[in-house]
């Protein structure tokens, strides 16, 4: 069932050896959409640790709420969206990436977001050392 499916319904009778023709009193139906809810959040690397320089991305889904589904993406301290759709990648990380991070789902009708996660990115580590002290 879609939301174009909403209208008047009716049912007709009609006999082909007598004239009769009937009619029901129409019914009006209207569909809504499901809200959206159960909204979770993938990450890739695993925990959301990231080394710096690598790949991050994040992907967003709805248990539950009919379409259309947009969404966008958001980290904690920024007034405007990161990015819109159900994923999110970042290709080379940096230290400033580091953060909260959530997606928001939204089918014109509701909206709901993911839990909270929290991005670390780990930086590079000191070089061991090369050779003997002399």
């Amino acid at each position: 069932v879609e939301l174009s499916h909403s209208g008047s319904y009716s049912c007709e009778v009609r006999t082909e050896t007598v004239s009769v023709w009937k009619r029901s009193t129409p019914v009006t139906i209207t569909v809504r959409r499901v809200p959206v809810s159960g909204v979770s959040l993938e990450v890739q690397p695993p925990k959301g640790q990231v080394a710096e320089g690598d790949r991050l991305l994040l992907g967003c889904s709805v248990a539950t709420g009919t379409g259309p589904l947009s969404f966008s993406w958001h980290r904690q301290g920024l007034a405007t969206p990161l990015a819109t759709g159900p994923r999110y990648e970042l290709r080379a990380v940096r230290q400033r990436d580091s953060g909260h991070y959530h997606c928001t789902a939204t089918n014109g009708g509701t909206a709901a977001n993911s839990p909270s996660l929290w991005v670390t990115v780990l930086g590079e580590q000191d070089p061991p050392a090369s050779g003997a002290p002399h």
